[in-house]
């Protein structure tokens, strides 16, 4: 019977393995390749004391099992590495054994790591309630427990406390995101119950921020909910947006439609923008200086009564829950870091005929806004110009 150190060694002759320079090197991009996956195969314990800022996280005894999720590529390049480079040589000759043509095994694993004096960091400690609470997207290794802490952190303002911030907000709140900022000014009212899942009878009359409040608390008690009662202006938009990460566009007229897209663009803010009307919704995202912004798409408000809102042509109740809980989709996929964002599509459901279109949009080199620099866009309020004031 052969012993431990012995299959180890012989391991270690079958399994290639990369220095902790080799690896910062090309996680970092150098050479020009993709940058491989690097993966943190050790215990919860050991993860909680630093890791590798760009590595993901799968303990041992999972990674047969995630592997796949994580890097559905048998071709791409993956390093492994765990405390001091042992098992991570084990888990590599597992990973060839299932097909993986390209994982090394990082040499000394992270005591290497720390001792070459590389920054490392520290994860995002969750409490007991919290690891039961977000369980569902911990097993995800496209969130994990970093992505959870990234979403614990995160601030989102969602502007409007109606059809669409309704469904938008009730999931952010759900999926933990820290700070979720509601702007309305409006009071509810029964005719918003339709569709606004937010609120009940019981509220008739109060301002739909508060209700927001009570409602987002009640569902998850570490979301800090901040009540704008406001109606965004040129003179508080700025001040307003300033300390969130993002914004969830729920507005139901057009002059607070541009304003934002202005005001956004001069932050640097990321917009997940959708409009519903009858039995139909739209829905993208814009990414300042990246993708197209909202005036490449509609360079001028309409005029007055040339646009009527839903108060004036009607919505069915459930279309706005499909439009926003993909707002708050996009949300968190922009959160994380993860998969592909709207940026540059537009996507249009048509409820009564259950389909779906994506058009593709393109960036206007000429826009009259995304096209200067920040400093140089001047907001201005658009009630003189579109079909709803006041």
């Amino acid at each position: 019977m052969a012993s431990f150190n012995e299959i180890l060694s012989q391991v270690k002759r079958q399994v290639r393995e990369v220095s902790v320079e080799d690896t910062r090197a090309r996680v970092h991009g150098a050479g020009g390749e993709p940058p491989p996956v690097l993966v943190d195969i050790r215990e919860r314990d050991e993860y909680e004391q630093g890791f590798i800022g760009r590595a993901e996280w799968i303990p041992r005894g999972f990674l047969e099992l995630k592997i796949e999720d994580l890097v559905p590529d048998r071709n791409r390049e993956v390093i492994l590495y765990c405390a001091g480079g042992t098992r991570s040589a084990l888990a590599a000759r597992s990973l060839q054994e299932l097909g993986y043509e390209r994982v090394s095994s990082m040499a000394g694993g992270f005591r290497a790591w720390k001792q070459a004096g590389h920054p490392f960091d520290r994860p995002r400690n969750l409490s007991a309630e919290q690891v039961k609470r977000y369980s569902r997207h911990i097993m995800l290794p496209e969130v994990g427990e970093v992505g959870q802490g990234k979403l614990l952190d995160a601030k989102v303002l969602c502007l409007g406390a109606g059809g669409l911030g309704s469904p938008s907000s009730l999931y952010l709140a759900a999926a933990g995101v820290g700070t979720i900022g509601m702007v309305d000014d409006d009071l509810v009212d029964e005719s918003n119950l339709q569709r606004q899942i937010l609120h009940n009878m019981e509220r008739l009359g109060m301002p739909k921020v508060e209700s927001a409040r009570k409602t987002l608390q009640a569902l998850n008690p570490d979301v800090k909910v901040i009540a704008h009662q406001t109606r965004l202006t040129s003179e508080n938009i700025l001040d307003i947006i300033s300390g969130y990460d993002l914004i969830v566009d729920g507005a139901d007229n057009f002059p607070t439609r541009y304003l934002l897209n202005d005001a956004a663009l001069k932050l640097g803010k990321p917009v997940v923008h959708a409009s519903i009307f009858r039995f139909e919704g739209q829905l993208t995202t814009f990414l300042p200086h990246e993708g197209p912004c909202y005036r490449c798409l509609y360079p001028d408000p309409p005029p007055p009564g040339m646009a009527p809102s839903c108060q004036e042509a009607g919505v069915l109740g459930v279309l706005p829950g499909i439009v926003g809980t993909l707002q708050a989709n996009e949300a968190l996929k922009i959160i994380l870091g993860a998969g592909s964002t709207l940026s540059g599509r537009l996507l249009v459901f048509d409820a009564l005929g259950t389909k779906w279109r994506t058009l593709k949009l393109r960036k206007d080199p000429e826009c009259r806004v995304c096209s200067k620099k920040p400093e140089e866009i001047e907001l201005i309020d658009y009630e003189a110009f579109c079909s709803i004031a006041g």
